[in-house]
């Protein structure tokens, strides 16, 4: 007996999250006002930068064959002045908001 009492508690479940919803009116969405440009648009400079970055990368790796066992100067040249300008960006950031 307790196999039909769970089909039909299962089947009251299913009823009650498909028609319940319906049964609720929507709440009215409530508009937002636009402060400034959106997370995902990326503005031109940010489109620079980003490019400007790999840019660094590319020829850091180019000019210290990191392949040759040069790792750590590649590191410090290329990777790591990427890094803190990306952070110094990202503590800004939060400081105009």
């Amino acid at each position: 007996m307790t196999g039909i009492s769970e089909i039909l508690v299962l089947i009251l479940l299913l009823l009650c999250i498909l028609i319940v919803p319906r049964m609720i009116p929507p709440k009215p969405l409530a508009r937002r006002k636009k402060t400034g440009p959106s997370a995902r648009v990326f503005t031109m400079k940010m489109r620079a930068a980003i490019v400007l970055s790999a840019v660094v990368i590319i020829i850091s790796a180019l000019w210290t064959k990191p392949w040759q066992g040069r790792i750590l100067i590649f590191m410090v040249s290329g990777v790591l002045p990427v890094a803190l300008g990306w952070s110094l960006v990202w503590i800004l950031s939060a400081r105009k908001k």
